[in-house]
């Protein structure tokens, strides 16, 4: 027999005596830690492997963090990224020079943190010097014959430059780029010929020009923050939301937006190089989403991690403007760890077509979307949503307001037994929680706002699930709630529309009558079912030929389908109601029409577990509500699915006051006796009969073979 559930075991009652505070503001005392520590902490084995792939410096050791979005993936990755950085050698800057004697080829050097920065600012100041004393050195120049006054003015000014930075004196490549730079400049003012104006003067605005002066500036490509005593802050941890091929490989701008820059002074890093020495934050879905450009990130960050090298390209268009410079420059040595964020199925959709490409990340980070329910994490929690009031301003929340927000959490995994690590959506309903209390003008957040919440989030997405209802009631959908009927069931369907999930029963109806094809199912033959619908009915079909093994063949054919269903239906969680039907049709036993059924089975009669059983029942419950409860109305569920109830106050409370039950299944049989008063035995006794009139009706309709 199935067995009714009491009212306690509808749902998860959380002891708000266990906590040792009576609000959270306590907690901000005890608990320093951050909300991202609290959340690791509940991540425990995400956090061993991140903090493992992090610390391993070697090149080729990348990460990917694997899970749902709303579990913390990208907040939590970036927390541990910025804690290693603290602890990683200071990062270098990046610049670029003019390359005198290979036709300007950029020149590019690494440089300490700050120092790339100081270089800028001294050449800057030079050329301004320069500029000013261009004029004056000309004429001494005109007047001696010689260029000793340039040169000395070159030697002072470029001696001044070195005094500075004195780490010139120990880079073989600077010292070599300053002594061609004096060069240059003696070159260039020795080939140069006034022109003489119509008095008689030089007209040298030809030679102060960007054009001139432009190739001895600094193209500071990458530059890092110091503090006061010139130290680096931190190594990078950089995360790239918008990922392109500009954002993360760099580029070349125009020449017309550039004006008169020479062509190094246009290279534009990415965030590749920005990161070098650090870390860089990736999401794969970004990528994948680009359609025009997604292919080639993917190709050319492969490139990258298995070269280690990155080239500045113009990748804005393909006449690039820089194209002969472009082919000459230089690779740039980069090392960078990147930490690749993806769901399960966009990893495992792509492995296959790009192994070689996840290759590069060994370093697996695995989110989990639950955890264990127990005291600790309870804990974990409270400490959780304490530094979120903190964080935001808002107010703190009683024991027994965390103690609903925990179940909130039981909920969104429907497991009595583990809560949700969504800590999204945790965050959300804490702060629409604490507004709800503003409302009333309270101190504190209390458990009645914390309902509140949930039931006003409820309304604001009910609005589809309202309209079905009404439908109902006005009888344009035709279920039945009450009576019996021979053939007909209520099954129960999830809907799930991504901002709102809820339950809708649906009227399931058989027929069967003397034929060869079995189970046949309508919404099958039109292509409105999918695949796991069409594997659930063949399962039924096996365990129809097992129970009546003794009338094999069957002689049947047994209609079934989703009455008034025009969207299509999936998934395997009517199978049972379905059976139920079949059995009614074929033994002429009518079903009661106020239980509503759900659950899956296997080819041997047991009642496997479903999905979205929460919000099944609670829809059933609102259209009983509101066409009228009888106390003869409830649902039928798997036994395997009571750990999964988190039900609302409302259906316990009728539950609890006779109007509505909830009553479980482990087998075909006990579904049965439950739903017909009649046991599995006399549903296959008269079943049986009629599959034997089945059978004289196909034979007496079967052509007669003449034989002498």
């Amino acid at each position: 027999m199935s067995q009714f559930l009491l009212p306690q075991q509808l749902t998860l009652n959380i002891s708000a005596q266990q906590f040792k505070f009576a609000d959270t503001s306590a907690l901000i005392a005890t608990e320093r830690k951050s909300a991202q520590h609290q959340a690791w902490v509940a991540q425990a084995e995400a956090k061993k492997a991140a903090e493992f792939g992090l610390n391993i410096q070697q090149a080729g050791f990348n990460l990917l963090a694997l899970g749902e979005p709303g579990t913390g993936r990208t907040t939590l990755m970036l927390s541990a990224m910025q804690e290693v950085a603290a602890q990683l050698a200071s990062p270098a800057d990046l610049i670029a020079l003019y390359q005198f004697d290979l036709n300007g080829k950029p020149l590019f050097v690494k440089l300490p943190a700050g120092v790339g920065t100081q270089l800028k600012q001294a050449q800057d100041n030079f050329i301004r010097k320069l500029a000013k004393a261009l004029p004056t050195l000309l004429e001494a120049k005109t007047k001696e014959n010689s260029l000793k006054p340039i040169q000395t003015f070159l030697e002072t000014q470029l001696n001044v430059i070195v005094g500075k930075i004195a780490l010139i004196q120990e880079h073989a490549s600077l010292i070599n780029y300053f002594k061609l730079l004096k060069q240059d400049v003696l070159e260039y003012l020795d080939a140069w010929q006034p022109s003489l104006g119509s008095e008689g003067e030089a007209n040298i605005d030809a030679l102060l020009s960007e054009s001139f002066f432009g190739r001895y500036r600094v193209n500071v490509l990458v530059e890092h923050a110091v503090d006061a005593l010139n130290s680096a802050i931190n190594a990078p941890a950089i995360y790239d939301n918008d990922p392109s091929l500009q954002s993360l490989f760099g580029g070349i701008e125009s020449a017309g937006e550039a004006g008169n820059a020479p062509d190094f002074m246009r290279l534009r890093a990415g965030n590749l190089l920005r990161a070098d020495g650090g870390t860089l934050l990736l999401h794969l879905r970004d990528i994948l989403a680009d359609e025009q450009n997604g292919a080639q990130l993917l190709e050319k960050l492969h490139r990258f991690l298995r070269n280690g090298t990155l080239q500045i390209e113009d990748l804005s268009s393909s006449n690039s403007q820089g194209g002969g410079f472009v082919s000459t420059q230089a690779s740039i040595p980069v090392s960078v760890k990147l930490v690749l964020i993806a769901t399960r199925e966009d990893y495992y959709a792509l492995v296959d077509e790009k192994s070689d490409f996840f290759n590069y990340f060994p370093i697996k980070i695995e989110f989990s979307e639950y955890v264990k329910a127990n005291a600790e994490n309870y804990h974990v929690y409270a400490a959780f949503i304490a530094q979120k009031c903190q964080q935001y301003h808002c107010k703190h929340f009683t024991a027994e307001a965390v103690a609903a927000l925990l179940q909130a959490m039981h909920r969104l995994i429907e497991d009595q037994t583990r809560l949700s690590t969504k800590f999204a959506d945790l965050e959300k309903l804490i702060l629409e929680s604490a507004a709800v209390a503003g409302l009333r003008g309270a101190k504190l957040v209390a458990l009645e706002d914390v309902k509140a919440a949930i039931s006003r989030k409820y309304a604001r997405h009910s609005y589809i699930e309202a309209r079905i209802r009404d439908s109902i009631v006005d009888n344009e959908l035709m279920i039945n709630v009450q009576g019996e009927v021979i053939g007909q069931i209520n099954g129960l369907t999830h809907v799930d529309l991504a901002d709102a999930s809820f339950g809708s029963p649906v009227r399931i109806s058989a027929n069967c009558y003397a034929g060869r094809q079995d189970v046949l199912t309508i919404d099958r033959e039109v292509a409105m079912s999918g695949p796991t619908h069409d594997k659930g009915v063949m399962i039924l079909q096996s365990w129809l030929h097992a129970n009546f093994a003794d009338s094999n063949p069957l002689n049947l054919t047994a209609s079934l389908v989703f009455e008034q269903e025009y969207s299509g239906v999936d998934g395997d969680s009517a199978s049972c109601a379905e059976l139920f039907a079949v059995l009614s049709a074929l033994a002429q036993v009518p079903i009661k029409q106020g239980i509503a059924v759900t659950g899956a089975m296997n080819q041997h009669g047991e009642v496997l577990p479903v999905g979205g059983l929460n919000e099944k029942i609670e829809g059933y419950f609102r259209v009983c509500q509101e066409i009228g409860l009888d106390g003869q109305q409830g649902v039928l569920i798997p036994k395997r699915n009571v750990r999964h109830l988190l039900l609302s106050d409302e259906v316990i409370n009728a539950v609890a006051n006779g109007k509505f039950h909830i009553a479980v299944m482990d087998d075909i049989a006990e579904g049965v006796s439950h739903l017909t008063g009649q046991s599995l035995r006399q549903i296959n006794q008269l079943a049986t009969k009629k599959l034997v009139s089945f059978k004289a009706t196909l034979e007496a309709n079967s052509p007669k073979i003449l034989t002498r």
